[in-house]
């Protein structure tokens, strides 16, 4: 009988792994350029989070298909065909700036593929879509936060904003930021719109420094908000600088150096404050895996974006169903991600925290949590 019971045991065992399938998720990111310290950072997380758990309950495997945007509208297009037409992509991560998944999900919106956006926080992405949500907040959140704290918490009561007219990013954040500020009793002396790759803002830290604002708000990427710290530096320039998510990259410190001291921002994670347990357990496979303890918040947002695709396929009679897989992306309730805990909006927007950091002796520093 125990040779009869064993044997059918490993003939299921057997029928289980041989219908087994790969499954392949796309991971649309800028491995390349000037903002592939965002993509690289985020690959981090979502690799090492397929790494950790690399099958659906039924047995199926995950691949990631990584397609390098290089930072471009065009190319993160080109990404999002490629990976639906040709890789048959389930779900796909990315991109990680709002003007750029913009672009991916115009394309997966017609296949109804869903997409994660780990870091995207532009308000409008979720907006009269159907196939994407992210994990990062929005930037009406996070511009609000920024500005009630430098308002009510500093007591800072002028401010210069400087704006990149470029990125959907920057242009939707700037504006949260002066409605909630200038709402609060604030008043913004100097708005001064810049554009992506600027090098040389002498004229602009000039026109800041005439006007003598109590803070400045950049809500810009990292290339661009540490050369402005650096040149404003040089001409004396003091005040204190807030940017949101834009500039939560390690590779803000290695440009802005000493200059970038005090500078602080918006953020989704702290490591030195794990929100679950899920976050306590991938930062120690992150250190065993890369022997660095720092894990920056884009490597946990990488990791969730993954984490939460994997738990909806989970729920899917067939895991490659991009509309069921949407749906239970959607339907999130209570989710312990890596950066914190995560309630799903039907839009796809998560209702989740902040946290504010300040560049303190070349490292960032924790400095509070802001809830919904």
């Amino acid at each position: 009988m125990k040779t009869k019971s064993l044997s059918i045991l490993l003939a299921v065992s057997l029928v289980g792994a041989l219908s087994a399938k790969e499954i392949k998720i796309g991971a649309i990111m800028p491995m390349s350029g000037s903002i592939a310290a965002y993509g690289q950072t985020a690959y981090e997380g979502l690799s090492l989070a397929n790494k950790l758990e690399p099958k659906l309950k039924n047995g199926d495997t995950i691949k990631i298909v990584l397609v390098d945007t290089k930072g471009e509208k065009v190319e993160s297009a080109n990404a999002a065909s490629r990976l639906i037409s040709s890789d048959k992509v389930a779900a796909i991560v990315g991109e990680l700036i709002s003007t750029n998944t913009d672009q991916v999900v115009s394309i997966a919106e017609k296949a109804k593929v869903p997409v994660v956006a780990p870091a995207a926080t532009n308000d409008r992405l979720t907006q009269k879509r159907e196939f994407i949500s992210r994990v990062c907040f929005t930037d009406s959140f996070q511009g609000a936060v920024v500005a009630n704290y430098a308002y009510n918490t500093l007591g800072l009561k002028t401010a210069a904003l400087l704006i990149d007219q470029a990125q959907v990013y920057s242009i939707g954040l700037g504006k949260t930021f002066e409605d909630v500020f200038t709402a609060n009793g604030g008043k913004i002396v100097k708005k001064i719109f810049v554009n992506s790759g600027d090098k040389d803002f002498k004229a602009v830290v000039a026109q800041i420094k005439s006007a003598n604002p109590d803070m400045i708000f950049l809500p810009l990427y990292h290339p661009e908000a540490s050369m402005i710290a650096i040149q404003s530096k040089e001409i004396g320039l003091n005040k204190p600088m807030f940017s949101g998510d834009g500039v939560a990259n390690p590779t803000f410190l290695e440009l802005g150096k000493s200059a970038v001291e005090g500078y602080m921002f918006t953020d989704t994670f702290d490591y030195d404050a794990p929100p679950t347990k899920r976050s306590e357990e991938f930062i120690k496979e992150y250190e065993k895996a890369t022997g660095k303890k720092e894990m920056a918040s884009f490597t946990a947002l990488g990791a969730d974006a993954y984490f939460l695709i994997i738990d909806a396929m989970n729920k899917c009679e067939n895991p490659e169903d991009g509309v069921c897989i949407n749906k239970q992306i959607k339907a999130a309730k209570d989710f312990e991600g890596v950066s914190g805990v995560i309630n799903m909006l039907p839009n796809g927007d998560p209702v989740r925290s902040a946290v504010i950091k300040e560049v303190k002796d070349g490292k960032f520093i924790y400095k509070a949590t802001v809830n919904p």
